[in-house]
């Protein structure tokens, strides 16, 4: 999905002027890439003492206003912050006897200025020093004393038997760590619940008195408050409106069609669902699947090829690790939501090209990043990424598998959070797994031709 074929590979070399036209770089003009690299650097004045410095290269050319997101011109002589001061409407603040830019207020909202605004959507808590070191000294004495207990005492499990020829079910270390490290603190987080993930939950009580090899209900039950499922908006409760109409259409249709769509054909509940989903994404087509995880684990492999570079953040989640590694696709990783270094590896591949190629130009160079990355929690910075991604001609590729339905005034992700465009992201990737409390997921983008291939 996506109109992903309208850009040639030799236009990776080139950004827009202010007209919207392809503005030639110092790679079109004879410089050799290293001497571009050089030169842009050389062009970067140094901020003043006491001046505000963003992580962010291109956060200075995105405002906020209340249309939406509005995105300056970026070349690669003026993306510096000290150098976009007066264009984005800054007004000269006197700090510390030297003039500072202050930004105005925002527009869309009144009352935090711009760079305010985006740092509250996309910041998340660090984790102290001091809680980290303490939780991998709690992690390294899980190991040591694992690994005393696995000298010292055999334990009462099953073992494999009769197995000369095979291969081995488990590995060593993963055999090692689910027996003596997660078998000692598993029943603190993963335990039995005898409810739907709603708003509260009942857990199964139950006692261990082996250390956690085997473990015995008690009879009772605990009602807690649920702080860990996907059911972000409730409808997997057994009750209310979703339940009650979620049991009348599997009574009208069947739970599952029990085959593949290429087996039996579509049917006009794919139809209807595809074009719900485009027209809730704001986009023009979209396809489900029938599984969130190989959304992107076998359609990844369908959209890459191997002259192809994949700019991916190091915090990408396991299905989009799967998906890149079948594409056989060149994957370089960047610095969790750091600007500054997806610029770096994104200008290297511009630059250098593919070097198993001779250096030619890559086929697509594509970036992923996830809405809300599961693991951390964090917010990805969009507006950079988009205005990154068209200096560079590069594709964005967006899992919102966590955002859609969660996040936005209208719920429709991190595009409608930031009350972004949908047609700047080439393709978008999500779930119905989290907020929508079902199974599937799907990819939206805008319409092309059979006829165009991709990798």
């Amino acid at each position: 999905m996506g109109n992903l074929d309208d850009a040639p590979c030799e236009e990776q070399g080139y950004a827009e002027n202010g007209n919207g036209k392809a503005a030639a770089t110092p790679i079109s003009n004879g410089h050799t890439p290293k001497q571009w690299m050089n030169h842009a650097e050389e062009q970067q004045p140094h901020l003043e003492q006491g001046e505000i410095k963003f992580s962010a290269p291109a956060y200075t050319e995105i405002r906020t206003r209340s249309g939406g997101l509005n995105f300056k011109t970026v070349n690669a002589g003026s993306y510096h912050p000290a150098q976009q001061e007066a264009s984005n409407g800054y007004a000269n603040k006197r700090v510390n006897g030297s003039s500072r830019q202050q930004p105005k207020l925002s527009q869309a909202d009144g009352i935090l200025s711009a760079e305010q605004e985006h740092y509250q959507k996309t910041s998340f808590e660090e984790v102290p020093l001091h809680t980290a070191c303490l939780t991998y000294l709690g992690f390294y004495l899980l190991m040591i004393l694992g690994y005393i207990n696995q000298l010292l005492f055999v334990p009462k499990v099953a073992t494999e038997k009769k197995r000369e020829g095979y291969v081995t079910l488990y590995d060593a270390f993963e055999s090692f760590y689910s027996r003596y490290v997660y078998r000692r603190v598993r029943d603190c987080w993963n335990r039995p619940i005898c409810s739907v993930p709603g708003a509260e939950l009942v857990l199964k009580d139950r006692v261990t008195d082996d250390y956690g090899w085997s473990f015995r209900f008690t009879g009772t039950e605990t009602r807690c408050l649920n702080l860990g499922s996907y059911n972000y908006l409730g409808f997997a409760a057994a009750t209310g409106v979703c339940a009650e109409e979620s049991e009348q259409r599997a009574r009208d249709n069947g739970l599952a069609f029990c085959s593949s769509r290429s087996e039996l054909g579509n049917t006009q509940q794919h139809l209807d669902l595809e074009r719900l989903t485009a027209r809730y994404c704001g986009v023009e087509d979209a396809i489900v699947f029938g599984m969130g995880f190989a959304t992107n684990a076998l359609n990844l492999p369908s959209l890459l090829g191997p002259n192809c570079l994949v700019v991916s953040d190091e915090k990408n989640h396991a299905s989009i690790i799967l998906g890149l590694r079948l594409s056989g696709a060149t994957t370089r990783v960047f610095k969790h939501n750091n600007m500054r270094d997806l610029e770096r590896v994104l200008r290297k591949g511009v630059c250098y090209g593919n070097p198993k190629n001779g250096g030619k130009p890559w086929n697509k160079i594509m970036i992923i990043v996830e809405g809300i990355f599961s693991m951390e929690g964090s917010i990805v910075r969009l507006p950079e990424i988009i205005a990154l991604k068209k200096k560079y001609k590069a594709y964005l590729y967006l899992d919102e598998a966590h955002s859609v339905g969660s996040m936005g005034p209208n719920g429709r992700g991190i595009i409608d959070y930031f009350r972004a465009n949908p047609k700047d992201v080439d393709i978008l990737m999500g779930t119905f797994t989290k907020s929508f409390g079902s199974a599937g997921g799907y990819i939206a983008g805008s319409k092309v031709s059979q006829s165009k291939g991709f990798a």
